[in-house]
């Protein structure tokens, strides 16, 4: 595995949630963060809590000159960014589906989870080809291998496209020594969920993936030798929603079972 002491992770959507849960866990392990997201208060109480490694640069991914400059400003400031961490996304609100969607809550979605993640990757993208390795990981979900319509089309259609393009990435830049690992996690238990249009109670939210737990996935991927590409990682709940009534189904005397 590899000793990630003095280098450098830039995470988006560090303020609460996966990101938050990355940054920690990379700063665990020596790295210096840099810590991106679009509210300064949740990115500064992370900063506080993992301490001096950690520098706070707030950011909408969105904005494509911004995320240049902040791009830059790493550089600038360590020399190289070797691992980036697309964490930054969240869903249209509960008005997320074909009969009561808004047009500008699509453009939202794919803005952020899917236009965000690439205009990061390309702003380091260079200065990791210059140096000959870096690692990209890229937040994708279950729903961007399983469509559901519990997520509604925009944040389905922007995971199936991250995935796709980890992919793409790996084919033209493992030449390079850089890699890139779409993380597809089932249901997590973040702040998220509190947008969802029927509420998850705590005591499903309690049996989910949690945050920490991707956290160390992060830190786990991170440290795998360079010559080693985790193009895409899936993980989800033991006790998963999705399959809950199925499972029943079989165990009840096999009603609605399979034959």
């Amino acid at each position: 595995m590899r000793d990630l002491t003095g280098k450098v992770a830039w995470i988006t959507g560090a303020g609460t949630g996966i990101g938050e849960a990355g940054a920690k866990s990379l700063a665990a392990l020596g790295m210096n963060i840099v810590l991106s997201g679009r509210r300064p208060d949740p990115l500064k109480a992370v900063a506080d809590a993992i301490g001096e490694c950690a520098v706070v640069e707030p950011l909408d991914v969105t904005d494509k000159a911004r995320v240049d400059s902040v791009a830059t400003g790493i550089l600038d400031r360590f020399g190289s960014c070797d691992v980036l961490v697309n964490s930054a996304g969240l869903n249209a609100s509960k008005d997320r589906h074909w009969h009561n969607f808004q047009l500008d809550g699509w453009d939202q979605v794919i803005d952020v989870d899917l236009n965000g993640a690439f205009y990061c990757s390309m702003a380091v993208l260079p200065s990791m080809k210059e140096k000959g390795e870096g690692l990209v990981i890229n937040i994708s979900s279950w729903a961007g291998k399983y469509t559901s319509i519990l997520t509604g089309p925009a944040y389905s259609a922007a995971k199936h496209a991250m995935i796709s393009m980890t992919e793409s990435f790996n084919m033209e830049n493992g030449i390079h020594g850089i890699r890139a690992c779409a993380i597809c996690p089932g249901e997590v238990d973040t702040p998220i969920l509190d947008n969802r249009p029927v509420p998850v109670c705590p005591e499903e939210r309690a049996k989910m993936v949690q945050s920490e737990d991707c956290g160390e996935i992060i830190a786990f991927i991170a440290r795998l030798p360079s010559h080693v590409c985790v193009n895409e990682l899936t993980v989800s709940p033991t006790w998963n929603r999705s399959f809950v009534e199925r499972a029943r189904a079989l165990t009840e005397g096999g009603k609605g079972g399979v034959p």
